[in-house]
């Protein structure tokens, strides 16, 4: 069920809640709001600790530069929601409802999004290291300039996703569908992409050193000027000498049998 309150006048912004919300004011005391509907509501700023929001809607709300550490979101419905450079630390979204949310430079390292729908999100030069993206649905998200150092993306869906420039150093990439997704210049050094699907994807000038891609799909994959040194290509499929000829690796690189691959720093 969800809980409803009379229209009042919020923050110093004199912004103005729409009716049927409790006041911004009565949440920061309350340390969030389950349950209750807040549409449109103007949170800009405000700072809670270990806030609760559990199944709330909060669509279309301004929550730019909120300090929320350990917030919980679980399956809130936060859809078009703006948390620009919001400090989002350790929260939960567990099941959220995240399509086409702003958290454009916000620091949420740690967040757990596990199976939410972030369909189209902006987390452009977000700070994302060490979050949980497990079955998450990200198709045509854009994390260009992303820091997403040992996240996890096991069973995603990154389908024409925007990682350009990401970096991705050791994040894990199990099974991901990462279909037509733009890796270009990104830095998947280290990852684990084992079983990934990456039909058609860009990773041209993108750092794969040392990275796991054994049981790959390639086929149609960008690899030009791709850095696969140390990397496990085992049974990836789709490769061929022609493809590959655009890589370069080292003697480290492991290929499927028959293949080979110049030397980085070798001229073509």
């Amino acid at each position: 069920m969800i809980r409803t309150f009379s229209a009042a006048l919020i923050l110093t912004t004199a912004a103005i809640t729409p009716a049927g919300a409790e006041t911004a004011e009565e949440i920061i005391a309350a340390g969030g709001c389950p349950d209750c509907d807040i549409n449109l509501i103007s949170l800009r700023g405000a700072e809670i600790e270990n806030a609760s929001f559990e199944k709330a809607e909060i669509r279309e709300a301004d929550l730019k530069n909120a300090r929320l550490p350990g917030a919980n979101f679980r399956r809130a419905d936060l859809r078009r929601t703006e948390f620009e450079r919001a400090h989002l630390v350790g929260a939960d979204f567990t099941r959220g409802k995240l399509n086409g949310v702003d958290f454009e430079k916000s620091d949420l390292t740690g967040a757990d999004f596990t199976d939410a729908d972030i369909r189209k999100a902006d987390m452009n030069e977000a700070i994302l290291d060490s979050a949980n993206f497990t079955e998450a649905n990200m198709e045509a998200a854009f994390l260009r300039r992303a820091s997403l150092k040992g996240a996890s993306f096991v069973e995603a869906n990154l389908l024409t996703a925007d990682l350009e420039r990401a970096d991705a150093s050791g994040a894990d990439f199990r099974e991901a569908s990462m279909e037509y997704a733009d890796l270009d210049r990104a830095n998947l050094s280290d990852a684990n992409l084992t079983e990934a699907n990456m039909e058609g994807a860009r990773l041209s000038s993108a750092n794969l050193t040392g990275a796991n891609l054994s049981g790959a799909d390639l086929r149609n994959a960008h690899l030009r000027r791709t850095n696969l040194s140390g990397a496990d290509l085992t049974g990836a499929r789709g490769l061929d000498e022609e493809r590959l000829a655009l890589a370069c690796g080292d003697d480290k690189t492991k290929l499927p049998d028959g293949l080979t691959i110049k030397p980085c720093g070798a001229e073509d």
